[in-house]
């Protein structure tokens, strides 16, 4: 067939993308000018204001709780009885043990007030100490000459350090800030000592904790050194599983930066009174994601460029979709199973048309497939059953005969007759009915003859039971699924138990508007192994029913639908039960489908 050419400008194509071009342009041009600047101005606004508003009240609260412990070092070194117990020279025990009880009793009031102290505490040059009462004993390895709380302290500076492990208390290692502060010694300056309080890490913590700066950002807090008081990855900043921009903030001469990257907005604030610089980190996506007032805006912008774009759309696509609508239509009509309508192609000289064309020449190949696929189905379902049906294996023929003949030497006429009707109804009922169902009760009987034989040929090996709902009799079920699960169980299962004798149940019943088919055995079971192949393709064994399984399983798919068929349970040495669940209605003859 001569194609023919159509020129871009007046082809479906070209006309759309004019049309597009023209709306996308317009609306995307727009909504980024408006949106970047609205971003931009909203977030230095209102996130950098609240933060900073947060991080000052941070710091207003550290200066009031490094005040409060100022206060206690200002009373304790002020106090006479700590002076008198570090450096009056006394040889009388009672006269120390006095200074000794009453400094001891004020450390004890001032723990039991504050329960933030970890430790405090009055060293002397000449050794005497006291840490928290008079039993505490000081770790006599701490080396406080290395400590910069306790060189600064006795240099005449009050030093708040930070954050530390302290190890003055002999077997005691706690995360904390010390506040540490001279005691003067005016009869010899140059043996002054030194007043230490250890505050607990958790209680600075506990501060930044507080304030809330979403879900991913946090508050921490560096020292007039730049050493670290507080950070939330502390532990991993350490460890160096974690980098922290410490110097970029350090260096910062404004109160908000942003880091390198563009991703996270530093929010400081430095305390005058401490020396420390408290730092609120914000992450730019959640400013973005959580400020109301950009998503409204944003919101309120894409309704207006929607609508315009939805005038323009009508306006330029009306005269150009007409056709493509009438092929949705047929499409529609297509997808509801209607195969025999009438498409009308439309005479446009475009890329429409050929569509046109196309679907027609492609309905028609669908609803050829269709019917062969129907028909290929239908044929290979009937040729399946009738292998079901013509698989009465010689071999179990053959040992049924011989059984039969024996019984008749034997002179045992009541088996004979019993067998020969057993086998009589099971050849009938294989060999008559060639419909793709029967009634339940039909499909338990047959498989009662086919037990009847099997318990006689095994004798006291084999045991049988049948226990299915009277209610269920008259239920219309897929031909021949319940007897050859009944042979795996027998030739599969009891014929290689060892000791014992063999039980084969069958339950059938209701249960959850389903027809629920089990059949179970106490033979050899299987290993999980072998459970997770039950339905794999296998070499079909000459010996016995090569189809099983498998034949069953796709033959209930494939009549009732994928959530149907087998499934099974079974435990190595304890047995198998195989499940069949099928639909709860009524079929009807469905040998022509």
């Amino acid at each position: 067939m001569k194609k023919r050419r159509i020129s871009y400008l007046h082809s479906f194509q070209g006309r759309i993308n004019q049309s597009l071009l023209l709306i996308v342009g317009i609306a995307v041009l727009s909504f980024m000018i408006i949106s970047i600047n609205q971003t931009n101005q909203t977030v230095k606004n209102t996130s950098a204001e609240y933060t900073s508003q947060l991080i000052q009240m941070v710091n207003e609260n550290i200066e009031d709780y490094i005040g409060n412990m100022e206060n206690i070092a200002h009373i304790v070194t002020g106090n006479s009885d700590v002076r008198n117990f570090l450096y009056t020279v006394n040889d009388d025990e009672t006269v120390h043990n006095t200074y000794s009880q009453k400094v001891a009793e004020q450390f004890k009031t001032l723990k039991e007030t504050r329960n933030d102290i970890y430790n405090i505490g009055i060293l002397g040059s000449d050794g005497r100490y006291m840490i928290n009462d008079r039993y505490t004993v000081m770790n006599m390895h701490a080396d406080l000459e290395g400590q910069e709380w306790y060189y600064k302290a006795k240099q005449g500076q009050e030093v708040i350090s930070s954050s530390h492990v302290q190890n003055i208390v002999e077997n005691e290692y706690h995360w904390v800030v010390t506040l540490s502060r001279e005691i003067p010694n005016l009869v010899k300056p140059e043996n002054n000592g030194v007043f230490f309080v250890d505050l607990n890490y958790s209680s600075i913590s506990n501060l930044c904790e507080e304030i809330n700066l979403g879900t991913k950002g946090y508050v921490f807090i560096l020292d007039d050194q730049g050493n670290l008081v507080y950070h939330p990855k502390q532990q991993l900043i350490y460890s160096g599983l974690w980098e922290e921009n410490l110097d970029t903030v350090m260096n910062a001469t404004e109160k908000e930066i942003y880091s390198p990257d563009g991703t996270r907005l530093f929010t400081i604030s430095k305390s005058e009174k401490t020396g420390w610089t408290v730092v609120g980190v914000t992450y730019m996506d959640e400013m973005l994601s959580g400020t109301k007032r950009i998503r409204v805006m944003y919101y309120l912008m894409a309704v207006i460029l929607i609508g315009v774009a939805f005038l323009l759309s009508i306006l330029l696509s009306d005269m150009i979709t007409m056709p493509l609508r009438k092929l949705r239509e047929s499409m529609k009509s297509v997808e509801n199973g209607n195969f025999e309508l009438e498409i009308e192609e439309p005479q446009t000289g475009d890329e429409i048309s050929d569509l046109f064309r196309s679907f027609k020449i492609m309905v028609l190949k669908i609803q050829q497939l269709m019917e062969h696929g129907i028909q290929e189905q239908r044929e290979k379902r009937k040729m399946e059953l009738n292998a079901l049906q013509a698989q009465i294996n010689p071999h179990f023929l053959y040992n049924t005969l011989d059984s039969i003949i024996w019984m008749a030497e034997d002179g045992d006429t009541r088996d004979v007759v019993l067998m020969t009707s057993a086998l009589a109804r099971l050849l009938r009922k294989s060999i008559s009915n060639k419909n793709e169902t029967v009634m339940l009760s039909e499909e338990i009987e047959y498989t009662r003859s086919y037990l009847t034989i099997q318990k006689m040929r095994y004798k006291d090996k084999l045991e049988y039971e049948i226990d299915v709902d009277s209610s269920i009799h008259h239920a219309e079920i897929v031909k021949l699924i319940v007897q050859p699960l009944v042979e795996n169980s027998i030739y599969h299962g009891i014929k290689n138990k060892e000791n014992g004798k063999g039980m084969v149940r069958i339950e059938g019943r209701y249960e959850d508007d389903e027809i629920v088919i089990r059949i179970s055995d106490n033979g050899v079971g299987m290993t999980p192994e072998q459970l997770q192949h039950v339905f794999d393709d296998r070499v079909i064994d000459t010996k016995r029913n090569g189809v099983g399984v498998q034949n069953v399983q796709h033959r209930i798919q494939l009549y009732y639908g994928a959530d149907y068929g087998l499934s099974f349970e079974s435990e190595k040495n304890v047995g198998t039960t195989v499940t069949i669940r099928l639909p709860d209605t009524m079929l009807t003859d469905n040998s022509d489908r």
